[in-house]
């Protein structure tokens, strides 16, 4: 197959969330192996965001492809610069990481260990427990309060001298619920000095306005000793697949972390798309509206089943089932929708990240395939 630069860069384009796992079979041709598969799952299982970048990335992400052979320390450099101008901070208070994951496995390096405590609330994104578990540091989960909000009184409780980290995940996967910002200053400033706490905000777009009991900790960090805030491109910014993300915090702070970043983790194409996605707020505007409109109906159609999903300020819903999630995680198997995974604190609930609303129709056709259950037990 004879193709030019710009059909390459063009389908490249449309390529996003399209399997390319067999893609490069001796004897495979690589345009057909991309192409949807017949029957393809819909993907309400990961979080991101349903439609996509911003035409202003996937310009970048094209135009940026012929940098590919060369290592991105100086746009590195300049995409942190914009980042600390985006925040109002300083270049020293910016620290990127490939993906926000990657942040957290520096902050468990740099944090914790045998002797070390990871404190996390139950249940919650479980990436840092993973990273405590290779540091061979003790996990001592907290659950959440009856609303679902981080019990910090519960987690103040369990800090000793020796505790390496805190994390709160704020708004809260998987439940999308909110710990009211007033709360985590006063629980942060109650803390030894020798404690750090590190407030994942993903998904603080989706949840900045949206409620007086939200609000971000990314200039709180500056000058608190005690404090690390972490964002991602990966939700709203539709940057999933390129894997950026960023902490803040005072340089003393982050030093550590800094001290085992992986060497040349972010590359010159996503450096560009970062760029591109920063410029990129009348997009993330659309988005937000959007998946303020696709939740609405999703409580919508859920009130007409008599469901009763957990209120949320994220772009996914967790929701009780009335029977074992992994029941409803098979059925919806077979039936090629992916939904997250099983949370063992809440086994009869399942969270469902939002679609665009022809998957979301899918979602709910499926849902009225499972057996009824008596709601008057």
């Amino acid at each position: 197959m004879r193709f030019s630069r710009r059909s390459f860069c063009k389908l490249l384009s449309t390529a996003t969330g399209l399997k390319w796992a067999n893609a490069l079979t001796v004897g495979t041709d690589v345009f057909d192996s991309i192409l949807p598969e017949a029957g393809g799952f819909v993907e309400l299982d990961r979080n991101e965001n349903a439609y996509g970048s911003s035409t202003k990335v996937i310009d970048a992400i094209q135009c940026s492809a012929k940098l590919a052979n060369r290592y991105a320390r100086v746009e590195r450099d300049s995409l942190a610069n914009a980042i600390a101008q985006f925040h109002r901070v300083d270049r020293e208070e910016v620290l990127l990481g490939a993906g926000s994951t990657d942040v957290l496995r520096m902050a468990a390096q740099a944090f914790l260990g045998p002797k070390r405590p990871l404190i996390v609330a139950e249940p919650t994104f479980g990436a840092l427990e993973h990273y405590a578990r290779f540091a061979r540091a003790p996990v001592i989960k907290v659950p959440l309060t009856r609303d679902f909000a981080h019990d910090l009184t519960a987690m103040r409780d369990r800090i000793s001298p020796v505790t390496g980290l805190v994390y709160l995940c704020n708004p809260n996967n998987p439940t999308g619920t909110l710990t009211r910002s007033e709360e985590i200053e006063k629980f942060v400033r109650s803390l030894p000095v020798t404690t750090p706490v590190l407030v994942d905000e993903a998904y603080h777009e989706y949840a900045a306005g949206a409620s007086g009991a939200y609000a971000s900790f990314v200039h709180q960090a500056r000058g608190n000793h005690r404090l690390v805030v972490l964002r991602t491109f990966s939700k709203v910014y539709g940057l999933a697949g390129l894997r950026l993300g960023y902490a803040v915090g005072a340089p003393q702070t982050l030093a550590p972390m800094r001290a085992v970043a992986a060497e040349d983790s972010i590359n010159s194409i996503v450096v560009r798309a970062g760029l591109a996605a920063l410029d990129s707020q009348d997009a993330v505007d659309e988005w937000i509206k959007r998946n303020d409109d696709d939740r609405q109906e999703f409580f919508n159609q859920a009130t007409a089943r008599m469901l009763k999903p957990i209120d949320s300020h994220t772009n996914f819903v967790f929701m009780e089932t009335l029977r074992p999630a992994e029941v409803v995680l098979q059925h919806f198997r077979q039936h090629r929708i992916h939904l997250g995974p099983k949370f063992p604190s809440m086994p009869n609930h399942v969270r469902i990240s939002l679609g665009i609303p022809e998957d979301m129709a899918q979602f709910w056709r499926v849902w009225d395939l499972l057996p009824r259950i008596d709601m008057s037990m």
